[in-house]
């Protein structure tokens, strides 16, 4: 897959990280949606260079939780790292 399958990746893993871990993220949407596509990016590299997972299909279930689990690692250490 390339980079633009892992960007659109990244806009829905980005919602559903929100959803899966909601409260008061400094920054708002955007910043969220950035970060959703970092983390789908990121996933998608774990599986496919690490764990040797192949992540060719958009319609991939472990596609998708690799880039829906790398956008809620990488909002968790957003909201650590901004915090007060």
């Amino acid at each position: 897959m390339g980079i633009l399958t892992w960007i659109i990746f990244g806009l829905i893993a980005g919602a559903i990280a929100k959803a899966i871990h909601p409260g008061k993220d400094p920054g708002g949407w955007i910043v969220t949606i950035i970060i959703g596509i970092l983390g789908a990016m990121l996933g998608g590299w774990l599986g496919s260079t690490l764990l040797n997972i192949d992540v060719t299909s958009f319609w991939s279930p472990m596609s998708w939780l690799l880039a829906i689990g790398g956008a809620v690692i990488l909002l968790f250490l957003y909201s650590m790292v901004t915090k007060k």
